[in-house]
């Protein structure tokens, strides 16, 4: 095995403790790029994810106590060392899941944003002062305190930057954290703990454990565990729900999208088509909670832009995620390949769509990865499986509209509302459509979801709760009212 192809270790992360075992078993990891096991997972099971949270309690005693100041001064450390090891992180993140390696790139970058957004707010975090009654003398203000013990669930597909969105401003906040990443994807977070550990974080505050569904409801069900901060699918959220609902613990959910792109004519549509088809299926193999896979096109461009699109989806090289001349890798396991492809067939049978491009999986060196061809659909029914269900890879549906009205109905009728995209330069019309696009976000001509100082969100079946900006560190704080009376 060559050096580019080497893994490190992985361990459960429970306070002072690296493990190798837990009883939760072992998970056999597979390169998606070659279909070959390379290394294998420690699982936590119930007993390691109860230890966990002890630790997390035990250390949230001292890490509250520390001055603000030095937290901030911790995580700012923490954000330099991501830098220096970025080369490192993004080796890592294409052994992970199959990104591409130029694709990565963005992982350390946006993780020293987001860390050293959040060290910045380490020391700001306040509360208000409401009153002073002058006839009773009473002083009235409130505290922003942070919860205790977090449980972070992270998925697969992003998982440093996962890490910098949750584990970050949480323990800027004051908090201690448990993190259960995905055992699919244990690297990047394998070599995140040892920056945390690098840069002075006392051992408790942030501990990690992978591991199955078990350890998942363990850590959500634990009564020690305060919050729950989740990504993932609809599916597994209603099952955190139901552990959080016992207890009466609140939740943080970002469960994905099916995001709209408006297109008018108003705009480049060259820019446009290539911004479509690389932010929907070409980074991450289409595998992002946000990407814009459903391309809602105006009548009278339609033609021009479904040819541009078809043009620069076929052009795409797939390979070895490590050759920079690679446009996209695999999707990152055999199961997704299946799922996916099952899901092109369907809307080729139903008769959803028309299929544009791609639509298979290739074969000769590549025939043993986990590799989906670039797919576009055109003319897609917008109340099709292919038009509103997250395919979560590399598959865009192309729609028509004709009226904005018309437009705002199409991007509006599914149940998900993380982001909408819009492209034109009709100042009225983003005014509107900012409005009555029912998602968490708006991006227009090319605005960028991710930006640490905006919330990112979502509504409907995309959950709730804020990560980013302000917002996202408020997430992590409760507030505490403070009335004190004159005495007499």
């Amino acid at each position: 095995m060559s050096n580019q192809l080497l893994v490190p270790d992985a361990h459960l992360h429970i306070g002072d403790d690296q493990l190798s075992q837990g009883s939760g078993g072992v998970y056999e990891h597979v390169y998606s790029a070659t279909g070959e096991a390379h290394g294998s997972v420690p699982l936590a099971g119930v007993a390691e994810v109860d230890a966990a949270v002890d630790a997390a309690d035990a250390a949230f005693k001292v890490w509250r106590a520390w001055d603000p100041a030095d937290r901030r001064d911790a995580l700012y450390r923490l954000a330099k060392l991501i830098t220096a090891n970025a080369d490192e992180l993004c080796r890592l993140a294409v052994l992970d899941n199959g990104v591409t390696y130029e694709f990565a790139k963005h992982g350390p970058r946006i993780a020293e944003e987001w860390t050293s957004y959040y060290a910045g707010w380490a020391d700001k975090i306040e509360g208000q002062l409401i009153s002073s009654n002058r006839q009773q003398r009473d002083l009235a203000y409130t505290l922003a305190e942070p919860y205790g013990v977090v449980g972070i669930i992270i998925t697969w597909n992003g998982p440093l930057i996962s890490l910098a969105m949750k584990v970050v401003p949480a323990i800027a906040a004051g908090n201690t954290v448990v993190v259960k990443p995905s055992e699919l994807t244990p690297y990047a977070a394998e070599h995140f703990m040892k920056l945390v550990r690098e840069a002075g974080i006392p051992a408790g505050v942030v501990n990690m454990v992978p591991g199955g569904i078990d350890a998942g409801e363990a850590l959500v069900r634990n009564p020690k565990v305060q919050k729950v901060s989740f990504t993932g699918g609809p599916t597994t959220a209603r099952k955190i729900l139901a552990g959080c609902a016992e207890q009466l613990k609140p939740a943080v959910l970002e469960l994905g999208g099916k995001s709209a792109s408006l297109v008018f004519p108003d705009v480049n549509l060259d820019y446009v088509a290539a911004v479509a088809v690389y932010s929907s299926i070409v980074g991450l193999s289409g595998q992002g909670c946000a990407m814009p896979t459903r391309l809602l096109v105006q009548e009278s461009i339609y033609d021009t832009m479904i040819e541009k699109v078809a043009a620069i989806t076929k052009s795409i090289t797939l390979g070895d995620p490590f050759d920079p001349n690679i446009a996209a890798g695999p999707v990152v396991n055999e199961a997704a390949q299946t799922r996916i492809l099952a899901m092109i067939e369907r809307a080729q049978t139903e008769g959803s769509g028309t299929l544009i491009a791609g639509g298979g999986k290739p074969g000769g060196d590549l025939a043993k990865g986990f590799y989906v061809e670039p797919t576009v659909f055109g003319d897609v029914d917008p109340q099709s499986e292919i038009g509103q269900v997250e395919v979560f890879g590399p598959v865009l549906a192309v729609q028509r509209f004709d009226s904005d009205d018309q437009g705002l109905e199409v991007a509006n009728s599914t149940s998900y509302g993380l982001a909408s995209y819009l492209w034109t330069n009709d100042l009225k019309r983003v005014q509107r459509f900012s409005e009555d696009l029912q998602a968490g976000g708006v991006y227009v001509n090319g605005g960028y979801p991710l930006a640490v100082g905006l919330p990112f969100g979502g509504l409907g079946v995309s959950g709730y709760g804020r990560e980013g900006g302000k917002e996202g560190i408020y997430e992590f704080v409760r507030t505490k009212a403070v009335a004190i009376g004159s005495g007499g």
